[in-house]
């Protein structure tokens, strides 16, 4: 009866720490793919109501938000935090872009 019992713990144990690993492989995964302090794309696009990318809109979008959630006409430091967060992150997408842009135009030797 013990071996048993003993068998049904080992089991279960294997099974948790089975589970366990898993989700720290997933959690991990998932963290690699947010950047910027895990602020994402489609979010900052809400944030600063941005569909396309245009350094132009989200500087007019960024300026726009911004001011209108100074703390002088009642707004909130927490979220012209939000807004700055956006703005940065929609800034290095440019980037990312305009590297990716160089990339393919360079000739392949």
């Amino acid at each position: 009866m013990a071996k048993y019992l003993a068998q049904i713990i080992v089991m279960g144990v294997q099974v948790v720490g089975r589970a366990f690993a898993r989700a720290l492989r997933q959690e991990f995964a998932a963290g690699q793919q947010l950047t910027l302090g895990d602020v994402l794309l489609q979010e900052t696009q809400q944030i600063l109501n941005v569909s396309k990318l245009s350094t132009e809109e989200i500087q007019k979008n960024y300026e726009h938000v911004f001011e209108a959630n100074d703390k002088s006409v009642g707004g909130c430091f927490y979220l012209q935090s939000k807004v700055v967060r956006a703005r940065e992150r929609l800034q290095e997408e440019l980037r990312i872009q305009a590297r990716e842009d160089r990339e393919e135009q360079m000739p392949k030797t």
